[in-house]
């Protein structure tokens, strides 16, 4: 009797469990991605939002960095090298350097300051740019033995300073050896020998791309795809490319925008910041355009970020918190656009309008859309009846 009770117990539970199984919900799983996809650096790197270049004059790191916490960039991008050979680390190929200037007896090094300050304040990041264009060595002009020299100095810098995140790449050359030739291919892959997870920028990648001019815009749509077979570093011809980026392309490469927080790229006592409108504009055209923006922020003669440098950048971040910090959406048709990466916004042309109800329509994709948030902000800095 005990069996045949124990036998009717187990059927009575699997036909109690039968409808429960039934009924389970069953989760539709993600569909398959679209190439290209981005890599984990590249992730990280378009998620920073705002980075900083303070073009050097004399040096203050601590308060570079500070700066640029306060107004939340979290990476600073330091020129080691300028067009005029001029090292800012005691480099051991060259004598035009820090070891050679009356800076701390000799003993200086700015990129280690730099690097020093980041660390010690937590949250910032170190990036370098090392000028492919030296006006002062003898081996500029000569192929073999001055990419040697530029190899061996990327690998000074790559060596001994710890994490870099980005390096940053051009193809400024002087007039009077326009056939100068760089070795990109040999240093891209130093760089990613020493460093895997580095970002590479430069006009054609690999990781992440010039946006084509230096005024901070991208183009109204701005892809994260491109085709990398289109791009050579230094060719003014595919400026416009390189701002819009390609719906069909097959390399994933976001753009960076690149301006000056100034009117030029180094500071002069006669001029001032841009005004606070002028910045949130050029955030809303790059940021807002899918795009990573650089901000060039250039230390005064006494190697201080300037105050009313640093009282601009205050307002700036103050704006971008004011306006972003509710999201209207939580708990309307007012805007459309393109765009495949991390993030688009839409400022409305005609100012704030009202409504109840938000609709999204997309009437076309080339695959099924993945869309991982949506906000909706007010912006009481935009006053487009003033334009």
């Amino acid at each position: 009797m005990a069996k045949l009770w124990c036998l009717l117990c187990i059927i009575t539970l699997l036909q109690l469990s039968k409808p429960v199984i039934s009924k389970r919900e069953v989760t539709t799983p993600p569909p398959l991605p679209v190439l290209p996809l981005p890599s984990f650096s590249q992730l990280k790197w378009q998620e920073r939002e705002l980075i900083m270049f303070p073009s050097l004059w004399w040096l203050n790191a601590n308060q570079w960095v500070n700066v640029a916490a306060e107004a939340g960039f979290s990476l600073v991008i330091l020129t080691a090298k300028h067009h005029d050979g001029f090292c800012l680390w005691p480099s051991k190929y060259t004598d035009h350097s820090v070891a050679k200037s009356p800076w701390k007896n000799g003993r200086g090094d700015v990129v280690q300051e730099l690097v020093n300050a980041a660390g010690a304040h937590g949250g910032i990041d170190v990036g370098l740019y090392l000028s492919p264009w030296d006006r002062h060595d003898r081996r500029y002009g000569h192929d073999l033995q001055y990419n040697e020299y530029y190899l061996a100095q990327l690998q000074e810098l790559l060596h001994k300073y710890g994490k870099v995140r980005e390096i940053w790449f051009d193809g400024a050359k002087g007039s009077n050896v326009p056939n100068m030739s760089y070795y990109f291919s040999d240093w891209f892959s130093m760089v990613k020998e020493l460093q895997s997870s580095i970002n590479i920028f430069s006009d054609a990648g690999p990781d992440v791309r010039w946006v084509g001019n230096e005024m901070g815009f991208a183009g109204s749509t701005c892809w994260s795809t491109i085709n990398r077979t289109s791009l050579s570093i230094g060719n003014g011809s595919i400026v416009n490319y390189l701002n819009a980026g390609d719906p069909k392309g097959t390399d994933w490469l976001p753009a960076e925008c690149d301006v000056s927080i100034r009117k030029g790229w180094f500071w002069h006592k006669s001029e001032s910041p841009k005004r606070l409108s002028t910045l949130l504009d050029i955030y809303y055209k790059s940021v807002g355009r899918n795009c990573v923006l650089l901000f060039n922020v250039p230390p005064n003669s006494t190697g201080l970020i300037s105050e009313n440098d640093v009282q601009r950048l205050r307002e700036f971040r103050a704006a971008i918190d004011t306006i972003f910090s509710t999201n209207l959406a939580e708990n309307c048709f007012v805007a459309g656009g393109t765009t495949v990466g991390h993030k688009r916004l839409h400022r409305l042309e005609k100012g704030a309008v009202k409504g109840q109800i938000v609709r999204i329509k997309i009437l076309r994709s080339r695959s099924v859309p993945l869309i991982s948030s949506i906000g909706l902000h007010y912006d009481p800095f935009w006053h487009p009846e003033k334009i």
